[in-house]
């Protein structure tokens, strides 16, 4: 009985540090950005012949070379709406122009594209991870069929650019049929006015560096600092009816000149599909950029023709990216330089439609309930910086109580051998 009981102990303790080590963030690629971890290396083909498969809910890392046109296989049912987002992250310190980027498209056997869209880097002239997305809706008049379809990656080059490839991460995602019909037009008249943004007192908060390591948060004013050239990431649940909007301001720096498009604030929905970015110009002194109002998430904005307001077509975590130009530098150091992020979230929130199946991958309209983070005066650098302390961390509350209940069992064990050994 003795041995039984130290043996669930033992699993239980390993239990609890397996289910925190779960949540540990990714580890920063060489050029900055977070890869999801797991993701499998797939490469395109510069043919349909040779395109290998993606299977939603699977995330792949892949490459991408200078006027370069790769393919991917992707096999649909007739009834699930499919997104399928390609990052495209250039090296730190590489030349782009403004209109350098990748264009995306999704087609059919055919070649007929049934979606396309591109990503490019603008005024800023930095090099940064940039998405676009290949789509399929439902409901249109093309590609409706189940049957297999392809992926284009193009490269956008401009003269003078960067000639070295470029890493991929796709996350290809399907969204299954409604259970019942839904309204086929998007909804009325909703609140565009820009609201006033919370005066909260500025938290601390790093973001993460891709997607998978994106830092959560919640309303309110937040804090970090970048250096010229970084791009970091965070995700904000975003309920069915609600509305957020966000801005970032850039705080002044010693120096003399001009920089374009010096700070880019970017919204991407839980599909990582662009939704609106802003960026600002910048002379040294403090400036401030706002995104565009959002309609609140409705299942019907995905009727709605401005991209804004069709992007916000699902409820989840929205992705806020921020981005400091790596011209920046240059005119007024390597910093860090202080950016604060203001988050307003204004709406009531409601039950969502009902799907006939399930997304994938499966959590894709899940809404993050987690603390948003530390409150303010609260010191979190030796959890922030010590891998060990993460991983408490990173487990949380659930974790954490089932390693110490099973400490406690196990100190509980070691009383009673000793007891009966006599010691």
């Amino acid at each position: 009985m003795r041995r039984g009981l130290r043996n669930a102990v033992r699993g239980l303790c390993a239990g609890a540090v397996v289910w925190a080590l779960a949540g540990t963030p990714a580890v920063a690629a060489p050029d900055g950005y977070a890869f999801t971890p797991g993701a499998e290396n797939l490469a395109g083909s510069p043919d349909t012949a040779g395109a290998r498969t993606l299977v939603p809910g699977h995330t792949y890392r892949s490459s991408l070379p200078a006027h370069g046109r790769l393919y991917y296989r992707l096999t649909l049912t007739a009834t699930a709406n499919a997104y399928v987002p390609v990052t495209a992250v250039p090296p730190r310190g590489a030349t782009v122009a403004a209109t350098d980027g990748i264009r995306v498209s999704l087609q059919d056997a055919d070649g007929n594209p049934c979606f396309y869209s591109s990503a490019s880097f603008g005024a800023g002239l930095s090099p940064r991870p940039v998405t676009a997305v290949g789509q399929r809706d439902t409901g249109k008049s093309l590609c409706q069929s189940a049957a297999v379809y392809y992926l284009l990656v193009e490269r956008l080059d401009a003269r003078n650019s960067d000639p070295g490839r470029w890493d991929l991460e796709l996350a290809p995602a399907t969204e299954p049929g409604l259970a019942a019909t839904g309204p086929t037009a998007p909804p009325g008249a909703w609140n565009s006015a820009t609201p006033r943004p919370p005066g909260d007192t500025p938290r601390e908060r790093a973001g993460g560096e891709g997607f998978s390591s994106a830092r959560l948060l919640g309303q309110g004013v937040w804090r970090t600092r970048l250096a010229p050239g970084d791009t970091v990431f965070y995700r904000v649940p975003v309920d069915w009816g609600r509305q957020v909007h966000a801005g970032a301001e850039l705080a002044a720096a010693d120096g003399h000149g001009y920089v374009g498009g010096a700070l880019t604030l970017s919204l991407l929905n839980p599909a990582r599909a662009p939704v609106d970015d802003a960026a600002l110009g910048y002379t040294g002194t403090r400036r401030a950029v706002s995104l565009a109002p959002v309609p609140p998430v409705e299942y019907a904005n995905r009727y709605a023709v401005p991209s804004a307001e069709n992007g916000m077509r699902f409820a989840g975590d929205y992705y806020v990216v921020l981005h400091l130009g790596e011209r920046l530098a240059d005119p007024f150091g390597a910093g860090p330089f202080q950016v604060t992020l203001r988050v307003r979230l204004d709406g009531t929130a409601h039950a969502g439609p009902k799907y006939r199946g399930r997304t994938e991958p499966t959590d894709l309209f899940s809404v993050s309930t987690a603390n948003w983070g530390p409150v303010p005066g609260e010191d979190t650098g030796g959890a922030d910086a010590d891998p060990a302390m993460r991983v408490l961390a990173y487990g949380g509350l659930g974790g954490g109580t089932a390693l110490l209940l099973g400490l406690g069992a196990w100190t509980v064990l070691a009383r009673r051998s000793r007891a009966g050994s006599g010691a």
